[in-house]
């Protein structure tokens, strides 16, 4: 999220961040947004025991601000049906690995990367993707390839797609503003 707000604040990317909803109370997102003045909300199953009405609240509050794209940032949680049908093709995910391979439930973070080493694979990389109902499914948007080096750990390995996440999902948002991505219908 810090990466797009920069690239909005650097003149690279012609987008208003219209609200940032986090399913995590003390996550870095919501305070990223208070100290950019952007509304934010914390919404979970702390705030709504129901999954129903979570997932209606937060179609509300994302129509209440006019958002046109959805953009996950961080966010852990599976899309609720409602959100998803109010905002079909228009939600986009980003995967620190060359989907389809490596994807899918419970593949996040440093298990992504732990998968391309063990698997021998010679690149990694960055997917963004539109988000459907299944994990990591989505029509791919973009891929950008990171070679895996010999001495490679999880960690070299993440830090250095970390970077290439940073560049490609601003690169990719602005693709979508500009028309050189068009979304499906």
């Amino acid at each position: 999220m810090q990466a797009i707000i920069d690239s909005i604040n650097q003149g690279k990317l012609d987008v208003n961040p219209a609200v940032v909803i986090s399913n995590n109370s003390n996550s870095k997102a919501l305070q990223r947004a208070k100290n950019e003045h952007i509304p934010y909300y914390h919404l979970s199953e702390t705030t709504h025991l129901d999954a129903d009405k979570l997932d209606t609240e937060i179609v509300n509050i994302l129509k209440k601000y006019q958002v046109d794209l959805v953009i996950l940032a961080g966010y852990m949680k599976k899309i609720g049906e409602k959100t998803l049908k109010t905002f079909q093709n228009r939600i986009l995910n980003i995967h620190p690995a060359l989907l389809p391979k490596h994807g899918g439930k419970g593949m996040y973070g440093m298990r992504v990367h732990e998968a391309v080493l063990s698997s021998g694979d010679k690149q990694s990389g960055v997917t963004v993707h539109i988000v459907d109902g299944q994990y990591d499914n989505g029509a791919i948007l973009n891929q950008a390839k990171v070679d895996v080096l010999v001495d490679d750990t999880p960690d070299t390995l993440a830090a250095r797609v970390l970077a290439c996440e940073h560049r490609l999902y601003a690169e990719t948002i602005g693709n979508i503003v500009s028309g050189k991505i068009v979304l499906p219908p």
